[in-house]
């Protein structure tokens, strides 16, 4: 490509935004929590236990988004052949499995006084697991398959991979599972309370900046990676 492209030009920027992006973190996180913590009401029903919904939501939302954009990446390296978008995808993964772990593991610590069980094989968990296998093979397909092969491998991994997103996201719809509907819709009035709904909001914003942050950490050191080689172009 061009060479405002170069691994050089590129790392100059995203050496220093991530110092900026953790201070704006810190201040959205803490705001978050405040409000999750102390602010938010109880659940009639699930009482404080509700208060798991701050980070098991915004952790599920990021990792079905972060996988959504690498399949849309995905179809572009193979349609186009764009030499720069292996890269975001390849550094995007790291931090989209990251908040599918959080998203099972706090969704089954919820689970516990919820449905009285850590672990049901629910279609909405189901799916989610698969996501993260997913996940986990799209990683690993970076490390083992050759140079000359790995970028259509690890596109065809993503776009096989995001069919299970709309499956995820209707799986409550489709079957009969232990997951109350969507509380939060975006053509049609919501049923969460705005008193619910502002933390959710600011814990997602917090989240969606941690996985920049997890991602530019990834992406610097692939352009770190290509500048060692004496690469010049992305």
């Amino acid at each position: 490509m061009f060479n405002q492209f170069s691994p050089s030009k590129i790392f100059s920027f995203t050496s220093k935004a991530p110092k900026y992006i953790f201070a704006i973190f810190i201040v959205i996180i803490s705001i978050g929590l405040i409000e999750a913590l102390f602010l938010s009401p109880e659940d009639y029903l699930q009482s404080d236990s509700v208060r798991i919904m701050y980070v098991h939501v915004p952790a599920a939302w990021i990792s079905l988004g972060i996988f959504s954009l690498i399949a849309l990446l995905s179809f572009s390296i193979l349609i186009f052949k764009n030499k720069f978008f292996p890269l975001v995808a390849k550094s995007l993964a790291p931090s989209g499995f990251v908040f599918n772990i959080i998203a099972l593991v706090t969704g089954s610590i919820w689970g516990k006084p919820t449905w009285g069980t850590w672990w049901v094989w629910d279609a909405r968990i189901t799916s989610m697991l698969i996501l993260g296998l997913f996940y986990l093979l799209y990683i690993i397909a970076w490390r083992i398959v050759d140079t000359n092969n790995v970028n259509k491998v690890t596109s065809i991994i993503a776009i096989i991979g995001v069919v299970n997103v709309p499956i995820i996201k209707f799986s409550v719809d489709w079957w009969s599972t232990l997951h109350q509907p969507s509380s939060i819709n975006i053509l049609s009035k919501s049923t969460i309370h705005e008193s619910m709904l502002l933390p959710l909001i600011i814990m997602t914003a917090a989240f969606a900046l941690f996985s920049l942050l997890i991602f530019l950490m990834k992406y610097n050191t692939e352009l770190i990676k290509i500048k060692n080689k004496g690469l010049d172009r992305i």
